[in-house]
This record gives structure tokens, sequence and C-alpha cells, in this order.
């Protein structure tokens, strides 16, 4: 009985370390956690003030320092280093210490953002200025932060995460657009694609968002794009793309606590959720539509919590089957400049400000994350909970992909390149989310993976 508690206990703290509030109960407030988590955000935002010029490089942990990509980011820390940008990185090993390491050997500033886990990377020794964070998604904000640029070199989910982060955010218009350079047209190539292909058929993607981004094979090419990166608007109002204003957060952290708490408030008490993601350009006379509504549907009859971002296409559909299913339909999602965007099938809703205050709220009470064919957004969402179970910052949950005719050549691109070329993740990792072409497949895993952890 004893090893069975301490069993339990382990994994709520382990979970809670990621996603704030996460309980066997579901039972999301917690005074200090809140404290704790915006004590963080400030010291962060803080921190980030002092740094000039920086430049944020990303990319996996797992390249030794003989490969190609280690040590082109060598080159790039070198040159950013000379050209008087501060590299930041997650501060730890492959691709982080690459580019830490130009940066120190060249004299310039090289800084790492940290994270306070007992199975997490050590930082690694070329990181002059270094701050450690104990929540995961604390730290996850701070390197989405505006900077100069973004480079990402080849990795693994985590890399795909943080890549798809910042394009997302940039496209709400949550962040300040700069440049985001690519390097290795061997690993991104492919990921362009199908944006360029799968996601524009469905209307979540189009070229001229693609054609923004910098696609190189050198650090010679990455400097190109970055050297004369405009500086950060430095403008003092109430939006998220500019939380920090000359190093004082003190009047804007009070809204943030405000929607934790009520976010908190909001989701305590639902349990044995299943968010549903995929693009609100879905027509009504769509395939898709129809599929995600007889899901919502099929979840409320099975007596599933329906949690979606609330608006239209894929959100609407799965709503209006729960909805009219009897089920317990909820919207969490975004506020408007213009008007409450919320679809009519919501039995209850919340609308927030800021995007990693909403995502940390809509991943709280949820058993399932199911995706269907969609966006820049559906991506970001997809690699940041395979990356959190794939490294056991948040426990096993199911992740199923909806339509094998779209998902496949992301199955595909996966395989071949980040398992056998790469060898970013291991083959096992793919299993940690399953494609399925009917509703029906659905419910079945469902139900076969009634089992697995509650976060």
């Amino acid at each position: 009985m004893e090893e069975k508690i301490i069993k339990k206990l382990k994994k709520q703290t382990q979970a809670a370390a990621v996603f704030p509030g996460v309980e066997e109960f579901a039972d999301y407030r917690d005074t200090w956690r809140v404290f704790r988590i915006m004590a963080e955000l400030v010291e962060g935002y803080n921190f980030l003030a002092t740094l000039k010029r920086d430049v944020t490089i990303f990319g996996s942990a797992r390249f030794s320092n003989r490969h190609k990509y280690y040590k082109e980011a060598v080159k790039l820390g070198r040159f950013l280093a000379k050209g008087d940008f501060t590299v930041i990185t997650g501060g730890g090993a492959g691709i982080m210490e690459a580019a830490n390491k130009g940066a120190f050997e060249a004299g310039g500033e090289s800084v790492g953002l940290n994270i306070q886990l007992p199975f997490e990377q050590r930082i690694n020794p070329y990181v002059k200025k270094s701050i450690a964070f104990y929540y995961f998604f604390t730290r996850k904000v701070m390197l989405a932060s505006p900077s100069y640029a973004f480079v990402f070199f080849p990795g693994g989910f985590g890399t795909l995460d943080e890549f798809f982060e910042i394009v997302d955010l940039m496209d709400q218009g949550a962040i300040t657009e700069a440049p985001v350079v690519m390097v290795g047209k061997e690993f991104w190539q492919p990921v362009i694609d199908f944006l360029n292909n799968q996601c524009a058929s469905v209307g979540s993607v189009t070229k001229e968002k693609t054609s923004k981004w910098f696609l190189v094979d050198t650090a010679e090419e990455a400097y190109e794009y970055i050297k004369d990166a405009k500086e950060k608007k430095e403008i003092c109002d109430l939006s998220p793309n500019s939380f920090y204003c000359q190093g004082n957060v003190d009047w804007k952290i009070f809204r943030v606590m405000a929607e934790l708490v009520e976010g908190f408030e909001f989701v305590t008490g639902f349990s044995n959720a299943v968010t549903v993601l995929g693009t609100k350009s879905m027509g009504k006379d769509s395939a898709f539509y129809h599929a995600a509504y007889n899901l919502g549907m099929e979840l409320a009859k099975k007596k599933y919590t329906v949690v979606t971002g609330g608006k239209f296409g894929t959100a609407e559909a799965v709503n209006k089957g729960a909805f009219e299913g009897g089920g317990v339909s909820l919207g969490i999602g975004m506020k408007s400049d213009i008007r409450r965007e919320v679809n009519a099938y919501l039995t209850k809703s919340i609308l927030f400000n800021f995007p990693f205050t909403r995502k940390l709220i809509m991943t709280a009470p949820t058993k399932a994350f199911v995706f269907f064919p969609g966006g820049l957004g559906s991506m970001h969402y997809l690699f940041e909970i395979l990356t959190l179970v794939q490294t056991k910052k948040m426990p096993s949950i199911s992740v199923i992909l909806y339509n094998s005719a779209f998902w496949n050549p992301l199955h595909s691109f996966i395989k071949k390149v980040l398992v056998e070329d790469m060898e970013t993740i291991k083959e096992e990792d793919i299993k940690l989310f399953k494609i399925v072409d009917t509703v029906e497949e659905i419910i079945s895993y469902l139900k076969l993976k009634n089992s697995f952890s509650v976060i």
C-alpha cells in the first residue's frame, strides 16, 4: 500500500512540474503554486530585459561535437558574438552547447535558460549568464519571447514544438515578427512541403506564410539574414507582444495572475476530458466537419467532457455534436480585439489575453488529444504534447491523429528523417501517437487507453 501511495505522489509531482495544478481529483486551485508561477514569470522577464540584441537558437540536444550541424552552430555562435549579438539557448547539450560555445569562445554574451528537473540535462559549460526555471512552461514562455531572430537547427519533437510555437505566435500577432532562419534543408524542406501541401489543402496555411522563413544550409547563410535584423519595438501597452518594457513588469503581472486564477477555477471539477483540435477554416459541408460533429456526439454519449478552442471549423463541429448529444462542451480560447469569437454550442467558455495561460489551462483537465487536419496551431500543440510525454515531463496521454491521408506524410518524415537519418528521436517515440480514419477507431482507442494517467 505504501509503495502505491509513493508511486502516485511521484506521478502527481512530476506532472505538476510541467503543468501546475495537475491533480488526481481535478482541483487546480493552489494559491502558492500560482504565486510561484508569477514569481518565475517576473524573474524571467526581468532577466530577459537585461539582454541586448538577443538571438535565440534551437536544435537537437543529441548531436555530438563531431556532427556537421554542431559545427555549423559553433560557427553561427561566433558570427553572432562578433556581430555584438547575445546568444540564447536552452542551455543544454548538442546544438545548444555548440551555439553557446561559439559565442563564449568569441568573447560574446552566451546565455542559457535552464530547467530545474532531476532528470533534465545539466547546463553546458559555455554559458556565461543563466536562469533556471522550476516549471517547464514558464521556461518555454521565455524561450518564445521576442528576439532579434530565431534560428532552428535540425532536432526532434522538442525542436519542432519550439519552431511551431514561434511561427504560430507570430502568425497570431502575439509576438513581434522577426527573422525565422531554418538551418538544414534536408530536415526543414519536408516540413515546409507538408505545410504547403497538406495544411494548405484544408485552408489552414498559405505559401505566403511559409515564404517568410529563410531556409539555409550554413552558418554563413544564416548570419546574412540576421546581421541586419531590426531592433525590437519597445511599446508599453497591455498586449502580450510587449509583456516587459524597460525591465518593469509589475503593472502587467496582476493581469496574468488573474487569468491563471480564473482559468484554474474554470477547469476545477472537470475530469475525463478529451481535447479536440483542428483548423478553423473547415466548412460545414466538409467531410471533416461531419466527422468532428459525430465525434462530439459519441464523446457525449460516453460521458467525456469535450474541450476545444471554442471558435469555428473543427471546434464548432465537435462542440455542436457534444452539445446536441447532451454532453459537457467547453471552449477555452483567445480574446479578440474585435468581438467575442465563440461558437454557439458551448455549455461553458473562457477566453484569455495571453497564449501561454490559455495553453496551460486548456491542457490541464485533458486525458486525450484528438487532432483533425489543421495548421500551425495544431502542429504546435501536437509537438508540445509529444515532447512532454517523450521526455516524461508529463504522464502518458493518448494522442490521436484523424485522417491518414492528411497525416501520413508527416509520419513518413518523422520516421525517415528524425528516427533513421538524424537519430534525434527513437523508434519507440513514434508509438506516442496513433493515426486513425474513423470516429469509431477514436472511441475504441480511448476505451482501450482508459487506464492511462489523469493529467
